[in-house]
């Protein structure tokens, strides 16, 4: 299994982004369509993580919005395999590469657990986002992690 994890470019990798959310937020966990594409995906770094060639993760920084992580989506068939971490990380690295000491993202809750493993920290009460429960999390970045 060849595991790929690289900046993506949004214009030409939209399709493969947008499979990969549509059928981790639209079609699993019910999100409205409407509201899953916005308007910060034009802004934001996006990154994709490929298994054999495949697109099978991504997720996104808004490096205006002081670091914020989201959008992150592994498909269900490539849950519990490293790739989550893997991409977090190489998303850690464009945060560190912008100069930012610290990232945050809006983390459901059945999400907790993973983003603890690496790091972060709840640093709000919940909320409801999308119909689903949320926290801020966020975790200092040290500048010389991978």
């Amino acid at each position: 299994m060849a595991i790929d994890v690289r900046r993506a470019d949004f214009v030409r990798d939209v399709e493969a982004i947008r499979a990969i959310r549509t059928a981790v937020f639209v079609t699993e966990q019910r999100v409205p369509i409407e509201i899953e594409m916005d308007d910060r995906d034009a802004v934001c770094v996006h990154v994709l993580a490929s298994v054999d060639e495949v697109a099978v993760a991504t997720g996104r920084i808004d490096i205006a919005r002081g670091g914020k992580i989201g959008r992150v989506a592994v498909l269900a068939s490539h849950r519990r395999s490293g790739i989550g971490a893997a991409l977090m990380a190489q998303l850690h690295r464009v945060a560190r590469g912008h100069g930012l000491t610290r990232v945050w993202c809006h983390a459901q809750r059945s999400a907790v657990p993973f983003y603890e493993r690496l790091g972060y920290r709840i640093t709000s009460e919940p909320f409801v986002e999308a119909g689903i429960e949320h926290v801020t999390m966020t975790m200092p970045l040290a500048a010389h992690e991978s």
